[in-house]
Formats: C-alpha cells, structure tokens, sequence
C-alpha cells in the first residue's frame, strides 16, 4: 500500500477484490434494498423527536446565560473582539471536517474521494449529536455511507471501523498525556476535585483501558466484534440492521488480518490525519475565549479543552448535550470574565454542534429525496 491515497488499489481496511460478497450476498448489502422506512435514524429520523438533544443542550446555554451574562461588561469585550480570530474559529471547524473527509479518503484507497468523505465525517458528527454516547454515531453513520456512495455495508463498516480503532488510539496517547501534563499545569478545575480527587482520575484511567481493548479487539480479535455488533444493534433504533450488520462483522475478521498487514506508513498518516481532526475540536473552544479574551493562557486553555472533550466522552445523553455545557462554565469559567461565559459558550456550541445538527439534517433529507426520486 502506498503512502499516498489513489483511486487504483483496492482499499487497505476492506479489499473488494477478495473479500466483497457477490450474488445474493452482494443485492442483501445493498443500500438501496433497505426500505426507506427501515433506516429513520440513519436519516436524521422523523419528525422533531430525534432533536430533543438539541433542545436541551439550548436548555443549558440558557441556564448557564441567566447565571453569569452581565450585557455592559460582555459589549465592553465585544468591542475589542478579534476578527481574524473569529474567522480562525470558523477555519478550525472546516479543517476538522476536512481532516476527516481525507481520512476516509485515504483509509478507503481512494474508494470514497474527497467530498464523499467529508459527507461522512459530517453524517458521522451528526448522528453521534442524536445517538446516546454509550452508541455513538459510527454504526448508524455505517449505514448513510453506504448509501451515499452506493458501496456495500460490509465496505462502509470496515472503513468506519478502522476509524474508530484510530479514534481510540488517540485516546490512549492523549489519556495519559493529559494526566501528565496535570503535574505541570492546573489541567482539571479545582471544583472537579469536589467529586474526589481519585474518583475523577479513576474515570479516565477506565476510558484508557477502554480505548486499548477496543483497539486490539479490533485489529487482533475481530471474532469479539460480532458479539459487540450483536449486542448493539439489538437496540429498538437499530434492530433492522442487525442481521446484515453481524454478517458483515463475521467477514470482518479477514479484512482485520489485512489491516494488520498494512506498512506502518500507512498507519502513521492516517493518525497524523486523526490528530489534526481532533486538534481541531480542541483549539475550537481556545480560538472563541480567545478572541474576545486577550490575556487568556492558550496553552491552559488548550489543555482544558482536550480534557473537557474526555469528559463529554461519558456523558449518557446524545452528543453530550446539557453536560458538556456544564463541564464548559467548569473548565474554562476561571479562565475568563464571567461576562464573556454564555457569549463564548454559544459561539462554540454553534461551530462545534449546532452547526453539525444543520449540516447532517440537510444531508439527511437531501438523500431520502433523492432515492424517493429513483423510486
């Protein structure tokens, strides 16, 4: 495998030539043959009921607007805010998308280009604001890419999957970075502290062995994913998908193997293209305080920001909504004005989520029409 993607080599995490079904097998993968009934979730869902996250992460702006929003003092900042950082923030939340769409490029071979990719990362993005965090996007999202590109389901998991696996690495590699550079820096609030000094590290140790198990679970022992797909997709939402879905996790286990056949070029480029994708989530929330904010310490704030982004990690509700809000007024609160709390919460929720919700809403509909249409 070459270290750059091309359109010609069969993509490293699913190889078509050896592995894709044919026959029977193949019209089952279809995305097409799925009824447009049977995939509500993976279309945005129907009516208003799957956007209640959204109301309550509106809910907790607004909690969080009426504690600390004090207009005089927010205009006082307002007038000094830096345009060009403004306009930086808005080019942080284009380069992680773009970082995601070339991921999916890159780790396909070429199978998705550019554009299908950053479609991907949006619809992903999107459904994980929609699903409970325990679920995350990824599967659902399985489904929207193999449908949007007209590949098998089978193609569209592996590709997602190796995703994931990347995803957990950087978690692993940041986990302990993170409670490293807590001995340097005052990473963690004081007030999380209240909830037990070793209560709170526990939790992230937890997620560490999380990320590791996934990720060899993955690349070692896929066997363990059919029964993990089985569990998840017993789930009401996505139930209809279970049967294709543990199939394509039993074929799997080959494609696995050639994952870890790839050269470790190939592995180094698709994680550096993972780090600038969350390097991109994290300097978000430092760009916004610091454009209104001067005086603000950009490497606390940086470092806040990826612990804070860990910590939405366990939060049950979709997207994190409502809780990451709060770790927001904890984490980056004593950083800043109390003022300028609610004005920077909003311009972050709007470039890091609401944004997303429009984004992966459009998408969504755009596709139901369009295979209303080729019926």
């Amino acid at each position: 495998m070459p270290d750059a993607p091309s359109p010609d080599p069969a993509p490293p995490a699913a190889p078509v030539d050896h592995d894709a079904p044919s026959g029977d097998e193949r019209a089952g993968d279809d995305p097409g043959s799925v009824p447009p009934s049977d995939d509500k979730l993976a279309r945005g869902g129907s009516g208003l009921r799957p956007f209640w996250p959204l109301l309550l992460s509106l809910s907790a702006l607004g909690a969080v607007a009426a504690s600390t929003f004090e207009p005089e003092a927010f205009w006082t900042f307002a007038r000094s805010a830096n345009s060009w950082l403004l306009a930086g923030a808005c080019g942080v939340t284009a380069l992680r998308v773009f970082f995601g769409g070339a991921r999916f490029r890159f780790i396909s071979g070429g199978r998705l280009g550019l554009a299908e990719g950053v479609r991907g990362q949006i619809a992903w993005d999107f459904l994980s604001n929609l699903t409970p965090t325990a679920i995350g996007g990824g599967p659902v999202a399985i489904v929207y890419l193999a449908r949007d590109q007209g590949i098998s389901v089978g193609e569209a998991s592996a590709f997602m999957l190796f995703s994931m696996v990347l995803d957990q690495l950087w978690f692993a590699l940041s986990i302990p970075l993170l409670l490293g550079a807590s001995s340097f820096f005052n990473v963690f609030p004081d007030v999380a502290y209240g909830f037990g000094h070793w209560t709170f590290f526990a939790a992230f140790a937890g997620m560490l062995v999380w990320a590791v198990v996934f990720s060899y679970a993955i690349l070692f022992r896929p066997q363990l994913l059919k029964r993990l797909a089985g569990r998840i997709f017993s789930l009401r939402p996505l139930r209809r998908f279970r049967h294709r879905v543990v199939r394509e996790a039993t074929r799997f286990s080959k494609r696995a193997h050639r994952m870890r056949e790839q050269p470790a070029a190939f592995y180094a480029k698709s994680f550096l293209l993972t780090i600038g994708m969350w390097m991109g989530r994290y300097l978000l929330a430092m760009v916004v305080v610091w454009s209104v904010y001067p005086a603000l310490d950009v490497v606390l704030a940086t470092l806040r920001s990826a612990a804070l982004h860990m910590g939405s990690l366990l939060m049950p509700t979709p997207g994190g909504a409502g809780g990451i809000e709060g770790l927001y007024a904890l984490f980056f609160g004593p950083l800043m004005p109390k003022a300028l709390m609610a004005p920077t919460l909003l311009v972050w929720r709007f470039l890091g989520y609401y944004v997303f919700v429009a984004l992966g809403a459009y998408l969504s509909f755009h596709q139901t029409r369009q295979e209303l249409q080729r019926r």
